[in-house]
């Protein structure tokens, strides 16, 4: 199988000399395309760094880092920026839809960003309404809805331009456990037809739901801390 996310010795070092923080002590970690994997870990486990690195927010101190093929971790800012457009479709806790553009739009801006054509651009965006089930909302505001209903529209707009990974951030931290259990379902959706997830969760309930588990801390996969989940 293709390996989306290939990590070796992954270092990151905040500050320097005596005020040195080491947030990642040397991470190796590959993710198949096709899993579903949750990255686990307490606040300051480095889970977070990781996550920044790994979704191309933020570049290690030393160690190599392939995504979906292409070595990211000596890339300048502007081609980190062309391959999280590329290659990565985010989804975070707090959904960041930009309040005053319709639900439609919020899923067009990725692909407008890589060059689509308004035409390919609004029926990429209807495909991807059906594909989370609020077709009925295209029209409406971020402000109009559900933070489920929300939650499902940055998963849209994360899978506008088919990217080899799908990044989620918390993403039912926001959401009560109802709500959450439906995000969380349609992330097993989108993993069953194929598609790579990433969940980053503090919460084992969470982590559950994924077929793996990648567990952190102090900045190095626990012993044992890499397993697959039953089903």
């Amino acid at each position: 199988m293709t390996k989306i996310i290939e990590t070796h010795q992954l270092t990151k070092v905040f500050g320097s000399n005596g005020n040195a923080v080491h947030a990642l002590r040397g991470i190796d970690l590959d993710i198949e395309s096709g899993e579903f994997v949750a990255l686990v870990g307490p606040s300051g486990s480095g889970k977070s760094t990781l996550m920044a690195i790994l979704g191309c927010l933020d570049t290690p101190s030393d160690g190599t880092y392939a995504l979906a093929g292409t070595w990211v971790q000596n890339l300048s800012g502007g081609d980190l920026a062309r391959v999280r457009n590329e290659k990565i479709g985010f989804v975070f806790q707090s959904y960041n839809l930009l309040p005053r553009a319709s639900v439609r739009r919020n899923i067009e801006l990725p692909m407008l960003y890589a060059g689509l054509g308004r035409r390919e651009r609004r029926n990429r965006a209807m495909e991807l309404l059906e594909q989370v089930g609020i077709p009925e909302k295209a029209d409406a505001l971020p402000s109009q809805l559900s933070g489920g209903q929300r939650q499902r529209v940055a998963v849209a707009r994360a899978l506008a331009n088919r990217p080899a990974l799908l990044l989620a951030d918390e993403p039912t931290g926001a959401l009560d456990s109802h709500t959450g259990q439906e995000v969380l379902a349609l992330f097993r959706e989108l993993h069953e037809a194929g598609n790579t997830v990433l969940l980053v969760t503090h919460d084992p309930m969470v982590a559950a739901k994924a077929e793996r588990r990648v567990e952190i801390h102090d900045g190095l996969i626990r012993p044992g801390g890499d397993e697959t989940l039953a089903a």
